[in-house]
């Protein structure tokens, strides 16, 4: 059964850091480009960053320098570092495959920042 289980968020103030992690079990992981997703209050979901199996990243411009996505394909586990948070960034962060989310969403992991 596949799925995804996101932990690591919480409250921080603007400037802090905090890592997220993502436990996926799913066949062919360490094939799959998998990415971070966030929603905020509101808003569409959105892709913020992603890594292929061979570990090219991408981002979105708006946490380009701030976010760093890595995975450990042993543990089936995705990470995102954020450092120099923003209130901006309050959302609820997801990882799924991308560019399309084709896996089961799971819970997420609500991160606020406050300012």
């Amino acid at each position: 059964q596949v799925q995804l289980v996101e932990s690591g968020g919480g409250l921080v103030q603007a400037g802090g850091s905090l890592r997220l992690s993502c436990a996926a079990s799913v066949s062919m992981f360490s094939f799959r480009t998998m990415g971070w997703y966030r929603q905020a209050p509101g808003k569409q979901r959105e892709l913020v960053a992603g890594i292929t199996g061979g570990r090219v990243t991408n981002y979105a411009e708006s946490v380009k320098g701030r976010f760093t996505i890595s995975r450990d394909n042993a543990e089936m586990t995705v990470y995102l570092q954020m450092n120099s948070l923003k209130p901006e960034d309050t959302a609820v962060y997801y990882c799924n495959t991308e560019p399309i989310a084709t896996l089961t969403w799971g819970q997420g992991t609500q991160v606020t920042v406050s300012s």
